[in-house]
């Protein structure tokens, strides 16, 4: 059912649900949107309204995670043969790799929302003209990083552009690497950030050393466009590697293409990674894409902090992503884990209460920003440990967890790559608090279980989750108890 109701000039939509009106949407509202932490000028916003939530209990089934989905893509398009991606995310990212293969004329086939069938290229994707091939990718990390890679390893001319946060997010790393394999390629000089501009004329290869310690998707991007190469590449990381298991990904599912990375030293170190001249991708014909192990993290949060119990499907014991650790520091919190191969189960006794812990995150950074709601119901402080990568996200995810929080009634304090969250006193979460979500969709979703504490939480611009996730706050709400 929906009610219309007028507000002074503002006209408020209400829509009821089944399931005890938990959430009602506002439309047609003026209200301040963000990027980053600076206010744009007034626009009409939409917000939405989280009912207090006694208990989050039932099945969750993941959507396709983000991070697999583009990189099977772009791998499906570049092999040899045709490959059936199944369990694809109905997400604005994936749509934004999948116009980008539209027009540079690689075939895709629709079988439905969630399940493409891609012909593959059988080596580099060239320009479709002699023209400058000109694509937007929004705010697409796992789509620009990788195909400014790609891009370098074919023929033609490209410029690779998003929307203006995406020219704030650093891309300079990449670039300076592919130059070093004869790429090309530049980004806007003084900012180290897109445009990206190819003259892309075949790769020899080489070497290359590049910097792992500001996204390890400019390393997972060199790592797929390597095979591509007319000759041997090899790339070493010269100071640190975050984020390694977002490599472990993109390295296990080029394997499943037929490549195999030849690794030297720990991950944890100063790695170097070998791909062979004779390395070719070859279609595996079909490939399912896994659930999102960074989505899985709100659910398995909810059930955590409310006691109830909570069952995802998509990801468990034998996935791929790093995220499916996020359960680890959960069950440390005092919850429940239960693994099975494709399923994480978490609930809590009523008797246990969650404490507060210390954690290094640099292999969770998306799940990291989970915790730092789960802090505000725990015994004592959290301190959430290198997560400086927040500061190169979609927003500057750490200014925004310290705002948002602190909103809440939490005491934060703020470090360069880590920050400490003291709950507010007896965890009683600051009611009918306004969350801006600066266009970030993880925002959206993680500050959305602040409603477990029993207040009403205003979510700004809830639409920002088409990112990754557009249907979070209607599964949500099927799990939820009032």
């Amino acid at each position: 059912m929906i009610k219309a109701t007028v507000v002074g000039s503002l006209i408020c939509l209400f829509y009821s649900f089944d399931h005890a009106s938990a959430f009602a949407f506002v439309g047609q509202q003026k209200a301040t949107s963000f990027r980053r932490l600076e206010p744009l000028a007034a626009s009409t916003t939409e917000t939405l309204t989280v009912a207090p939530i006694k208990s989050l209990d039932g099945t969750v089934t993941l959507p396709g995670s983000k991070s697999l989905s583009n990189r099977c893509l772009l791998l499906a398009a570049l092999s040899e043969g045709t490959t059936k991606v199944e369990n694809l995310l109905e997400s604005d990212d994936i749509r934004y790799m999948l116009e980008a293969l539209d027009q540079l004329e690689v075939p895709v086939e629709k079988q439905d929302a969630t399940c493409v069938t891609v012909e593959g290229q059988a080596g580099p994707i060239n320009a479709p003209s002699k023209e400058a091939c000109e694509l937007f990718l929004g705010n697409a990390g796992t789509a620009m990083r990788p195909l400014a890679a790609a891009l370098c390893m074919g023929e033609g001319k490209f410029v690779l552009d998003g929307v203006p946060r995406m020219r704030e997010r650093p891309i300079a790393d990449l670039i300076d690497g592919m130059k070093q394999l004869g790429a090309t390629v530049s980004c806007v000089e003084e900012t180290g950030c897109p445009p990206v501009t190819i003259s892309a004329n075949e790769l020899p290869g080489g070497s290359a050393s590049i910097s792992g310690k500001m996204s390890s998707q400019f390393l997972s991007s060199m790592l797929m466009a390597s095979p591509l190469a007319t000759g041997d590449v090899t790339i070493s990381i010269k100071d640190e590697l975050i984020s390694a298991p977002y490599v472990a990904l993109t390295i296990g599912l080029m394997k499943k293409f037929g490549v195999d990375v030849q690794i030297t030293g720990d991950f944890n170190e100063k790695p170097s990674f070998f791909i062979p001249s004779t390395a070719a991708y070859k279609s595996p014909k079909s490939i399912l894409v896994e659930g999102d192990a960074s989505s899985a993290s709100y659910f398995i949060a909810g059930a955590a902090i409310t006691g109830g119990t909570v069952t995802v499907r998509g990801c468990g014991s034998e996935s791929v992503q790093g995220d499916v650790a996020f359960a680890n520091v959960m069950e440390q919190m005092g919850a429940t884990v239960t693994w099975g191969p494709d399923s994480i189960t978490v609930t809590r006794d009523p008797d246990v209460k969650l404490k507060g812990v210390d954690v290094d995150c640099d292999k969770i950074p998306d799940a990291a920003m989970t915790l730092a709601v789960a802090a505000l119901f725990a015994e004592g402080p959290t301190t959430i440990r290198n997560v400086y990568s927040w500061r190169l996200k979609e927003t500057e995810r750490m200014k925004a967890i310290v705002a948002e929080c602190t909103k809440l009634g939490a005491t934060v304090e703020e470090f360069r790559d880590y920050c400490i969250i003291t709950p507010p006193a007896d965890n009683k979460i600051n009611d009918n608090v306004l969350i801006e979500t600066y266009d970030d969709h993880r925002m959206a979703m993680t500050f959305s279980l602040a409603a477990c504490g029993g207040v009403n939480v205003i979510i700004n611009d809830p639409g920002c989750t088409a990112k990754t996730f557009p249907t979070y706050f209607e599964m949500l709400e099927s799990i939820a108890t009032h």
